[in-house]
């Protein structure tokens, strides 16, 4: 007789004064697991302790929003993010169990999910609780054997700014330097992120281990924190000038004032913002983000250039910059077709105007 295979390898029960107990053991690492055998909280804890992570005891009634996001935090789809992604959906989960996790999910309608985006103060933010809500629900469906309807789904979509971060002009990014000089690190922070195109996370831990040498060139290497995807970039002059300014054991280009240590992404993102008022800009580090791809794209860089700069897996977010820059240059050439446009008549001559008042 064929033994059959146990679908839940390092599993073994244990008997404690005639309750069963189930406990994982792998190596040097052990730990309990929840719930009855095979149910839904059994099986998420084993997927955790696989990846040598204990399930998270649950303080929750069974079949609550906040029991809900304790069975999300414990499997194998939230221990497979980013650590940056991690703590971000963490701080949106926390609000969501905060404002409505005593209520059972399945009874939740599409009007209850609105109400609970009416909470918060803009859209983006509305409708990340509309995305999070929806993939709480997704997840119950495939991992927790849920069958209801997925409310959220149908909840109204908040309008927002379809170019989201303001993208900084050459303007901006002239007056910004203009502010703050050479060997400041304001102007260090902005020539980093605009010529690499890393984000806050990525910029609070590059430092010289990130530097290398390529045919006598300098370039930068890192692996994106989000993604995951390495990026390797020519260090450009104007950054290479100011990187030259810096001490060559300083493990970190961009460190706090008051002590030689790294900066929070939040706390670095404020401190840059400050930076911006006072140049008198409307500028974030995201938005230096999109302007150096919006730079590559009105240079004609292909999709997978700028991808390369973004440190994208794919040419999704690539293809946006390079279409609005092909419109532009398309609208040029079709226009160019027509004849000379470029001598304005003088109705709509302002210089034009000006001449003849003065005469």
């Amino acid at each position: 007789m064929t033994r059959r295979k146990n679908p839940y390898p390092g599993v073994r029960k244990n008997v404690v004064k005639g309750r069963i107990y189930w406990r994982f053991e792998a190596g040097d690492f052990r730990c309990n697991i929840p719930g009855p055998y095979g149910s839904p909280a059994f099986i998420a804890g084993h997927e955790a302790a696989v990846k040598r992570a204990k399930a998270p005891v649950s303080t929750a009634a069974p079949g609550t929003v906040a029991w809900l996001i304790e069975q999300y935090l414990g499997s194998l789809k939230f221990l497979n993010l980013s650590a940056s992604r991690k703590r971000s959906i963490r701080g949106e989960l926390d609000w969501l169990r905060g404002t409505a996790g005593k209520y059972h999910f399945a009874r939740l309608e599409v009007r209850h999910i609105e109400a609970l985006m009416a909470k918060k103060a803009g859209p983006s933010a509305a409708n990340t609780v509309k995305k999070n809500m929806s993939m709480l629900f997704n997840f119950a469906a495939k991992k927790l054997k849920y069958t209801g309807p997925n409310p959220a789904r149908f909840a109204e979509k908040m309008k927002t700014n379809p170019d989201g971060y303001h993208t900084w002009t050459d303007g901006e990014v002239d007056r910004f330097l203009t502010r703050h000089p050479a060997g400041s690190k304001a102007r260090l922070v902005l020539l980093l992120a605009l010529n690499t195109g890393m984000a806050r996370t990525d910029l609070c831990r590059v430092g010289w281990q990130h530097v290398t040498q390529k045919d006598g060139r300098a370039r930068i290497a890192y692996k994106r924190a989000k993604t995951s995807v390495a990026a390797d970039l020519p260090i450009l002059p104007e950054l290479a000038e100011e990187l030259a300014m810096l001490p060559k054991d300083r493990m970190l280009f961009i460190t706090q004032d008051a002590k030689p240590i790294g900066y929070k992404p939040e706390t670095l993102g404020n401190w840059f913002r400050d930076r911006c008022a006072e140049a008198k800009v409307p500028g974030s580090l995201h938005g230096l983000r999109k302007a150096g791809a919006t730079r590559l794209a009105d240079a004609g860089a292909t999709n997978w250039e700028i991808a390369s700069y973004l440190a994208h897996k794919d040419t999704k977010q690539a293809d946006t910059y390079t279409k609005k820059a092909n419109r532009a240059k398309l609208a040029d050439s079709g226009f160019a077709k027509l004849g000379n446009v470029s001598n304005f008549p003088s109705a709509l001559d302002r210089k034009a105007g000006n001449d003849d008042e003065k005469q």
